[in-house]
């Protein structure tokens, strides 16, 4: 297992410095866009702004891996370790139960979603360890089931919080908070980011399955 650092070679730290200028322009693209409206959800219209400001930053990720042999090298020197703590933020989820408890977002969606995102957070304090003590765990089937878990898991909340964008389905209280900021930038810019740091856990997978 490898540590990127900004000595190891000068195309990792071409890459690095860039990635890290690239997250902050997109933090702040994401952040005018929720600002407009962009990732509204709205009862009975395609949330077409909502899709694109997930799939695009993944979608720019996987074009450029594809494309760039530098840039491959680049990732899989990422400490894996590092990659999947990331995921143990996704504990904040807990915030749309405490939302769900004050009647401001409807159980359709803060249940999935919360607890989803709950479980991803503390499986990946259990799976950083096992990476710490048992490097060779990168390559198991369990490894790979936590990053697609993880990512069914947005799959769900992004599904439940169409359907529960309509008051005449939930019967009260709506998603329509997770139009304004800040809560907008959970969809707009942190669920795009996990998934990206899922997309390169499985990528070191494949790679240590193929070692």
């Amino acid at each position: 297992m490898t540590t990127t650092t900004l000595h190891s070679t000068p195309s990792s730290f071409s890459w690095g410095r860039t990635s890290v200028a690239v997250i902050g322009i997109w933090f702040a693209a994401a952040l005018t866009f929720a600002a407009s409206g962009g990732i509204s959800i709205e009862p009975g219209q395609f949330p077409s702004g909502l899709i694109l400001g997930v799939t695009i930053p993944v979608a720019v990720f996987l074009t450029i891996y594809n494309a760039s042999s530098s840039f491959r090298r680049f990732v899989l020197g990422l400490d894996i370790r590092t990659v999947v703590a990331v995921q143990q933020t996704r504990v904040i989820g807990a915030l749309f139960l405490a939302l769900l408890a004050a009647g401001i977002l409807p159980g359709l969606f803060a249940w999935p979603a919360g607890a989803g995102d709950v479980a991803v957070g503390v499986a990946a304090i259990w799976v950083t360890h096992r990476l710490v003590r048992n490097p060779a765990s990168l390559a198991s089937g369990r490894f790979l089931a936590f990053n697609l878990l993880g990512l069914f898991d947005f799959a769900v909340a992004f599904a439940t919080g169409v359907l529960a964008s309509d008051p005449t389905i939930t019967g009260g209280a709506t998603t329509s908070i997770m139009n304004d900021l800040p809560l907008a930038m959970i969809p707009g810019f942190l669920v795009p980011l996990y998934a990206i740091m899922h997309l390169v856990a499985i990528i070191h997978w494949r790679q240590a399955r193929r070692s």
